[in-house]
C-alpha cells in the first residue's frame, strides 16, 4: 500500500463507516494522545520502566498504526498530500544533513 492509497483508504472509511472526520483540533489531541501511548510502551520495552499490568497486552505495531491513522486523517483533512511532503522532507534533509552526520564523532564506533 502507498501513503497515497491509505490516505484514501483512511478516507474512505471514516466517511462509511466513521460517518465524518473529527474536527482538525479534535484529531491533533487525539494524535498527542496515540503518540503517548506509543511512548508508553516504547518506554517499558525499550526504556527502563517496567511494564504494568495494563500494558503487557499492548502491540507496538498497533500503537504506530493508530499514530499513522490519526497523522492521515489531518493530512485529509487539511488537504496535504503526504506522499509530495515526504518526498519534499527527503530533499530538505538531503541537502541541510549532506555531511553533518558523516561528521558526527558520536555516530561513529
Amino acid at each position: 500500500m502507498t501513503i497515497k492509497q491509505a490516505q484514501q483508504q483512511v478516507d474512505q472509511w471514516i466517511k462509511t463507516v466513521g460517518v465524518r472526520y473529527f474536527s482538525e483540533l479534535t484529531n491533533m489531541a487525539i494524535l498527542t494522545e496515540e503518540v503517548g501511548e506509543l511512548a508508553r510502551i516504547m518506554a517499558r520495552k525499550y526504556g527502563d520502566q517496567s511494564f504494568k499490568k495494563s500494558d503487557r497486552d499492548k502491540d507496538l505495531g498497533d500503537e504506530m498504526a493508530d499514530v499513522l491513522w490519526v497523522l492521515l486523517c489531518l493530512a485529509n483533512q487539511t488537504g496535504v498530500d503526504l506522499t509530495e511532503a515526504l518526498k519534499k522532507n527527503f530533499e530538505k534533509k538531503t541537502k541541510r544533513d549532506a555531511k553533518r552526520h558523516l561528521k558526527n564523532k558520536k555516530l561513529k564506533d
